[in-house]
């Protein structure tokens, strides 16, 4: 490859880690063509950019941003796709998901690391707590959960009360007859 090569993709390598907040490295030494495909079908659906790139351009690129992405550069070994996404756990849950379907024996794709929510995870042993994170929908939703709870309670409180009373009154206009 030309040097003017590397230089391009380092550059892009550079501009989709300054577009996309959260990326994974994956091992997937050894997927063969079929599995490779499947997966990236998946991450299409999930909206999730599978990119394999050379760990040594990687590298590069990492050096070239403005985080420092120290704690990765071990992780660069072997074959290595990078996950881009704007959701934190999106790879992570599809990753758990293809994994679960793999025929006995067979470990790749595995998490090598993920930099996610501002956070380093190093280690395919960090998949479930990747899998844990919330996004963001799920936070607003939870918010509004929350915040309808006490609404509701004030609602059903007023409407056992107007009940009562109308028990009350209906009895004292029986007893008045």
């Amino acid at each position: 490859m030309r040097k003017e090569d590397k230089g391009i993709i380092i550059e892009q390598l550079g501009q989709k880690l300054k577009e996309y907040p959260h990326f994974y490295l994956v091992d997937v030494t050894g997927l063969n063509s079929v599995r490779t495909a499947a997966m990236r079908r998946t991450c299409f659906k999930n909206e999730v950019k599978m990119v394999l790139v050379k760990n040594t351009l990687l590298h590069k690129a990492f050096e070239n941003s403005e985080i420092d992405y120290t704690p990765l550069y071990e992780t660069l070994k072997g074959t290595t796709a990078v996950l881009f996404t704007q959701v934190a756990n999106a790879p992570a849950k599809m990753l758990k998901d293809i994994i679960s379907k793999n025929p006995k024996g067979v470990t790749t794709p595995a998490l090598k690391a993920a930099y996610a929510e501002e956070g380093f995870y190093v280690g395919a042993d960090q998949l479930d707590a990747l899998c844990a994170i919330k996004s963001k929908k799920e936070l607003i939703a939870d918010i509004v959960a929350m915040l309808q709870s006490p609404v509701q309670g004030v609602i059903s409180a007023l409407e056992s009360g107007a009940n009562t009373i109308h028990g009350v009154l209906e009895t004292l206009a029986e007893k008045g007859e």
